[in-house]
């Protein structure tokens, strides 16, 4: 599972609203095909690593994968039937804030109909909407 070795602060602030439309990270850039997101959610780690794994398994050792997202943002979590008050709960998973037009996935190394076909399967796993994109010859 993916998760900061080190951090600044374990405990960060929700930050609730992702506005605006990716500035990063928007093109592809290791790969020939990519997975590109159409609407903002907060990506965990195990989302990420069912849609790595969904990807591996189609390609049958066969190209090579990059998780361009990385789950750096702590949430915190409560015990269930824990009363009001007694502080900010401990730390229970990390997740990556995705916006519009961010590149999650890309691949190379394989045809165009199987890494379509692996990216619609990683998909499926990952709490956004998604376009197969590919790399943009300039």
């Amino acid at each position: 599972m993916l998760a900061p070795k080190k951090v600044k602060h374990r405990k960060w602030h929700r930050g609730d609203k992702i506005k605006g439309k990716a500035t990063r990270m928007t093109k592809v850039s290791f790969g020939e095909y990519g997975l590109k997101s159409l609407s903002t959610a907060w990506v965990t780690a195990r989302q990420i690593e069912s849609a790595r794994r969904a990807i591996v398994g189609h390609i049958q050792r066969g190209g090579e994968v990059f998780i361009r997202i990385f789950p750096d943002k702590p949430i915190t979590a409560k015990g269930s039937e824990m009363p009001m008050g007694k502080g900010k709960g401990a730390v229970d998973h990390y997740v990556a804030v995705v916006k519009p037009g961010t590149v999650m996935f890309e691949m190379r190394g394989v045809d165009e109909a199987t890494a379509k076909r692996s990216m619609q399967l990683a998909s499926y796993k990952l709490p956004v909407k998604t376009k197969f994109v590919t790399k943009e010859l300039v």
